[in-house]
């Protein structure tokens, strides 16, 4: 894979999120497979509740991701209106379900759901999310594990790409738990130098411009714009916002960014496949880590 990735680098300057997310499942596919001759079938259990239409198109992919690499899903849908008590009850029941392997309650949550209540319900050896603080605490103690699953898809797509980040300087737009303070540590990890900016940092446009690889996770429509993009850098762009034409573009002027960027991932098409891609990954792996086996793939970190 990364051999054919690398002809496509001269070819143009887009990240294909699609191709590298399409031999991820082909991975993990080989992996159920070899489990399936083991007598082990992993099994993903997704929450979803109320009905947000973003959130059901989110678990609709999932559902066919999964059907198309053999992992078992079950959906759980709830009424927005359930209490947070009935989803806590739900998650406490596939904690002690030993056929569940992972569990995923889909965000956002009604606002009368505490979202950081139910994440730390689940329990951190089926918490495929990575979200959970024992599984954030082992991130940054670099002790492995279950990782956030869109920062390990930008770090695979960055070694897909030849992108070696030692000693170079990586600049992150958005400090989420999600996204933007997780891949920091990653990328501190692959010993790279680390600045987290976010919408108020002062001369936003001066600490992008010294970045070799600049990731955009803040969530504003073409926030970080071209001519901050320092020429020949790598621009990850992690941003999905819908525009009133019904659009969707991410958080960098992709047009001129792509003008100066060596690499660029775009929106849709980039980061987004990754992320359920390595969704499914974290799903084996935790099926493996919960019996003793050996934790397959390759550790983003």
């Amino acid at each position: 894979m990364r051999v054919l990735v690398e002809e496509r680098r001269h070819d143009m300057p887009i990240i294909d999120g699609k191709a590298v997310a399409k031999e991820v499942r082909r991975e993990v596919a080989r992996k159920v497979q070899e489990l399936a001759e083991q007598g082990l079938s992993p099994r993903l259990s997704v929450v979803l509740v109320g009905d947000d239409p973003a959130s059901a198109v989110y678990v609709r992919n999932k559902e066919r991701a999964c059907k198309k690499v053999g992992i078992r899903e079950e959906t759980i849908r709830m009424a927005a209106d359930v209490s947070e008590d009935e989803i806590l009850g739900v998650v406490e029941a596939l904690n002690e379900d030993s056929d569940c392997d992972g569990i995923l309650v889909q965000l956002p949550l009604p606002s009368h759901v505490d979202p950081s209540k139910v994440v730390q319900a689940i329990s951190p050896e089926k918490d495929v999310d990575g979200f959970h603080p024992e599984n954030l605490g082992r991130l940054f103690a670099g002790l492995g594990g279950l990782v956030p699953c869109t920062p390990a898809g930008i770090m695979r797509l960055l070694r897909e790409y030849g992108v070696d980040v030692e000693g170079k300087r990586a600049v992150v737009v958005g400090r989420s738990l999600i996204v933007g303070r997780p891949l920091a540590v990653l990328l501190m990890h692959s010993n790279a130098t680390v600045t987290i900016c976010h919408s108020r940092t002062r001369e936003l446009g001066e600490e992008v411009s010294r970045a070799d690889v600049v990731v955009a996770a803040v969530g504003r429509p073409r926030f970080v714009r071209g001519e901050w993009i320092k020429p020949g850098a790598v621009v990850v762009d992690v941003g999905v916002n819908r525009m009133e034409d019904g659009s969707l573009c991410g958080d960098v002027n992709f047009e001129a960014a792509a003008e100066r960027a060596g690499l660029i991932t775009p929106v849709p098409g980039g980061v987004g496949p990754m992320t359920i891609a390595m969704l499914l990954e974290n799903t084996v792996r935790a099926a493996c880590l919960r019996r003793g086996l050996r934790p397959p793939f390759e550790e983003a970190h």
